[in-house]
Protein backbone atom coordinates (compact mmCIF):
# COMPACT_ATOMS: atom_id res chain seq x y z
CA UNK A 1 0.00 0.00 0.00
CA UNK A 2 1.57 3.46 -1.37
CA UNK A 3 2.07 5.70 1.95
CA UNK A 4 -0.58 3.47 3.85
CA UNK A 5 -3.99 4.70 4.89
CA UNK A 6 -4.93 8.31 4.65
CA UNK A 7 -6.47 10.72 7.10
CA UNK A 8 -8.49 13.24 4.49
CA UNK A 9 -10.75 12.67 2.25
CA UNK A 10 -8.65 14.16 -0.95
CA UNK A 11 -8.47 12.21 -4.01
CA UNK A 12 -5.59 13.49 -5.81
CA UNK A 13 -3.02 11.10 -7.25
CA UNK A 14 -0.20 14.08 -7.81
CA UNK A 15 2.77 12.65 -5.40
CA UNK A 16 1.74 9.21 -7.07
CA UNK A 17 2.04 10.45 -11.13
CA UNK A 18 5.19 12.45 -10.00
CA UNK A 19 6.69 9.79 -8.07
CA UNK A 20 6.15 7.64 -11.12
CA UNK A 21 7.24 9.82 -13.88
CA UNK A 22 10.93 10.32 -11.32
CA UNK A 23 11.17 6.51 -11.12
CA UNK A 24 10.69 5.81 -14.82
CA UNK A 25 13.34 9.38 -15.88
CA UNK A 26 15.71 7.53 -13.15
CA UNK A 27 15.52 3.88 -14.45
CA UNK A 28 15.72 5.29 -18.14
CA UNK A 29 18.99 7.16 -17.41
CA UNK A 30 19.98 3.62 -16.75
CA UNK A 31 18.56 1.51 -19.21
CA UNK A 32 17.35 2.78 -22.29
CA UNK A 33 14.59 -0.19 -23.19
CA UNK A 34 13.27 0.07 -19.20
CA UNK A 35 9.67 0.28 -20.19
CA UNK A 36 9.64 -2.44 -22.98
CA UNK A 37 11.19 -4.61 -20.38
CA UNK A 38 9.37 -4.12 -18.00
CA UNK A 39 5.63 -2.59 -18.96
CA UNK A 40 3.77 -5.63 -17.29
CA UNK A 41 5.11 -5.02 -14.45
CA UNK A 42 4.88 -1.34 -14.41
CA UNK A 43 1.31 -1.17 -15.28
CA UNK A 44 0.64 -4.25 -12.50
CA UNK A 45 2.55 -1.73 -10.09
CA UNK A 46 0.68 1.43 -10.79
CA UNK A 47 -2.43 -0.50 -11.05
CA UNK A 48 -1.95 -1.57 -7.48
CA UNK A 49 -0.81 0.94 -6.15
CA UNK A 50 -4.04 3.28 -7.21
CA UNK A 51 -6.38 0.59 -6.22
CA UNK A 52 -4.92 0.85 -2.80
CA UNK A 53 -5.05 4.09 -2.30
CA UNK A 54 -8.63 4.04 -3.60
CA UNK A 55 -10.08 1.30 -1.07
CA UNK A 56 -8.29 3.07 1.75
CA UNK A 57 -9.97 6.58 0.91
CA UNK A 58 -13.15 5.04 0.40
CA UNK A 59 -12.60 3.00 3.91
CA UNK A 60 -11.43 6.40 5.41
CA UNK A 61 -14.13 8.16 4.41
CA UNK A 62 -17.11 5.31 4.96
CA UNK A 63 -16.23 5.04 8.98
CA UNK A 64 -15.54 8.56 8.97
CA UNK A 65 -19.24 9.51 7.48
CA UNK A 66 -21.21 5.92 8.25
CA UNK A 67 -21.79 5.93 4.57
CA UNK A 68 -22.34 2.09 3.93
CA UNK A 69 -23.77 2.46 0.45
CA UNK A 70 -20.59 2.72 -2.15
CA UNK A 71 -20.76 2.98 -5.84
CA UNK A 72 -18.42 3.28 -8.65
CA UNK A 73 -19.25 4.22 -12.42
CA UNK A 74 -17.51 5.56 -15.79
CA UNK A 75 -14.61 4.10 -17.13
CA UNK A 76 -12.79 3.17 -13.61
CA UNK A 77 -15.53 0.79 -12.93
CA UNK A 78 -14.46 -1.08 -15.96
CA UNK A 79 -11.37 -1.76 -14.35
CA UNK A 80 -11.57 -5.98 -12.92
CA UNK A 81 -9.39 -5.39 -10.34
CA UNK A 82 -10.84 -2.71 -8.78
CA UNK A 83 -14.35 -4.08 -9.25
CA UNK A 84 -13.27 -6.81 -6.82
CA UNK A 85 -11.23 -5.45 -4.53
CA UNK A 86 -14.10 -3.13 -3.57
CA UNK A 87 -16.70 -6.36 -3.68
CA UNK A 88 -13.94 -7.79 -0.69
CA UNK A 89 -13.55 -4.43 1.20
CA UNK A 90 -17.08 -4.66 1.13
CA UNK A 91 -17.77 -7.81 2.62
CA UNK A 92 -15.52 -6.95 5.12
CA UNK A 93 -16.80 -3.46 6.37
CA UNK A 94 -20.52 -4.43 5.55
CA UNK A 95 -20.83 -2.16 2.71
CA UNK A 96 -23.54 -1.98 -0.06
CA UNK A 97 -21.74 -1.88 -3.14
CA UNK A 98 -23.13 -0.58 -6.42
CA UNK A 99 -21.00 -1.56 -9.81
CA UNK A 100 -22.64 -1.16 -13.09
CA UNK A 101 -22.63 -3.95 -15.20
CA UNK A 102 -19.54 -3.73 -17.54
CA UNK A 103 -21.79 -3.23 -20.51
CA UNK A 104 -22.49 -0.25 -18.71
CA UNK A 105 -18.97 0.88 -17.36
CA UNK A 106 -17.82 3.63 -20.26
CA UNK A 107 -15.74 6.65 -20.50
CA UNK A 108 -17.43 9.82 -20.50
CA UNK A 109 -14.33 11.10 -22.32
CA UNK A 110 -15.33 8.58 -24.54
CA UNK A 111 -18.97 10.11 -24.80
CA UNK A 112 -17.88 13.13 -25.42
CA UNK A 113 -15.75 13.00 -27.82
CA UNK A 114 -17.83 10.83 -30.15
CA UNK A 115 -20.50 13.85 -29.68
CA UNK A 116 -17.88 16.44 -30.58
CA UNK A 117 -17.78 14.21 -33.50
CA UNK A 118 -20.97 14.41 -34.60
CA UNK A 119 -21.29 18.09 -34.36
CA UNK A 120 -17.95 18.61 -36.31
CA UNK A 121 -19.68 17.17 -39.33
CA UNK A 122 -22.62 19.11 -39.11
CA UNK A 123 -20.79 22.32 -38.81
CA UNK A 124 -22.46 22.84 -35.38
CA UNK A 125 -19.76 25.45 -33.85
CA UNK A 126 -20.08 28.13 -31.00
CA UNK A 127 -18.53 31.44 -31.22
CA UNK A 128 -14.87 31.99 -29.16
CA UNK A 129 -16.78 34.40 -27.34
CA UNK A 130 -19.65 32.30 -26.57
CA UNK A 131 -20.02 32.20 -22.38
CA UNK A 132 -20.02 28.32 -21.29
CA UNK A 133 -23.97 28.14 -19.36
CA UNK A 134 -23.71 24.29 -17.60
CA UNK A 135 -27.86 24.45 -17.39
CA UNK A 136 -28.50 25.07 -20.96
CA UNK A 137 -31.37 22.97 -22.06
CA UNK A 138 -30.83 20.00 -24.67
Amino acid sequence: MVGGPSTNLNFSFSGLKTSILYFIRDELKKNPDFIPQHINDLCASIQKSIVDILIDKIIFASKATGIKEIAIAGGVSANSFLRNELITAGKKFGWNIFIPDINYSTDNAAMIAVTAYYKYLKGDFSLQTSTPYTRSKL
